[in-house]
């Protein structure tokens, strides 16, 4: 593969960031700002990202929007609208919907219909009330009812490519987190000052700030590359380069997300501090489809 991105992806790249970095939360407080949450999702809605899937776009670009709006903590749906799309996709199926993994809609704002697929069967239904998430920048539903007939039944292949999807679009997602975290701490780093320079001066930080970039770097690979083997390998090794993925992306995403609060000293474990967000969006990110060591084949007998 080649790990550059195309000069079209660029371009994706770039709207995506700034439609985060325009409509994005800035602080906590501006989680509770309907006005701007409305703009968001309007801005979204207009561009068309939530059935990139059905536009016929790469698995590599759903990532890079992940990726992105995760940097900026982007608390309109998309992760979820994007999912069914590639499910509904295999079926001419129009109507706007999110996906619900393990019965609960974790990205639903804006949705009351629901998407599932139950082993090959791609079922449809509505969701209930929203319920408490730690994740401050995504609500998530229950689903209530589920239709007695399913939409239609995948192939083998693209129900399992649809599952390497949902596991390299969240390994972005907190890829975007964890860079949107290391920003904020290198940030603060900069004008933090104490006896007199600024606490990125002092090499206890700037190792851990030095070691999160390291961190970041590595996931940027291993991710992109899950991203790409979507459409591009074969299902056997697709699943596995996903799931090595998404193990890597949450325990390096994690780690950099507490540096950051350390970073910020007392100040980290306040409410205020926007890096515990970014925190929460990682560890129910990581929970998404959740994979284990002992799930990845790495060549041994």
């Amino acid at each position: 593969m080649d790990v550059r991105l195309t000069s079209e992806q660029a371009l994706l790249r770039d709207a995506a960031a700034k439609l985060a970095d325009d409509l994005g939360p800035g602080s906590v407080a501006d989680l509770d700002d309907a006005a701007r949450r409305e703009r968001l999702r309007a801005a979204i809605g207009r561009t068309g990202w939530c059935r990139l899937r059905s536009d016929g776009a790469s698995g590599v670009e759903v990532a890079i929007v992940a990726e992105e709006f995760g940097r900026g903590l982007v608390d309109a749906a998309f992760l979820g609208p994007i999912l069914a799309d590639d499910l509904a996709r295999h079926f001419d199926d129009e109507v706007p919907a999110t996906v619900a993994i393990d019965s609960i809609a974790l990205d639903s704002d804006g949705y009351e219909r629901v998407m599932t697929l139950d082993d090959r069967r791609v079922r449809s239904g509505s969701a209930g009330a929203a319920v408490a998430s730690p994740d401050l920048t995504r609500m998530a539903k229950p689903v209530a009812v589920l239709d007695d007939e399913p939409i239609g039944v995948l192939s083998e292949e693209h129900a399992r490519r649809w599952r390497v999807l949902v596991l390299a679009t969240t390994a972005a997602d907190m890829l975007g987190a964890a860079r949107g975290a290391h920003a904020l701490a290198c940030d603060y780093a900069k004008i933090r000052e104490q006896y007199g320079k600024p606490i990125g001066s002092y090499q206890a930080i700037a190792h851990m700030l030095a070691d999160s970039l390291a961190l970041l770097e590595g996931t940027t690979s291993i991710v992109r590359h899950a991203a790409w083997a979507v459409d591009e390998l074969e299902p056997d090794v697709a699943e596995n380069a996903a799931r090595m993925a998404k193990l890597y992306a949450a325990r390096a995403a994690r780690t950099v997300c507490e540096n950051a609060i350390q970073v910020h000293g007392g100040i980290g474990n306040t409410w205020e501090c926007l890096a515990h967000v970014y925190l929460r969006r990682v560890l129910v990110a990581t929970e998404t489809l959740p994979v284990s060591l002992k799930e990845i084949n790495i060549g041994l007998p």
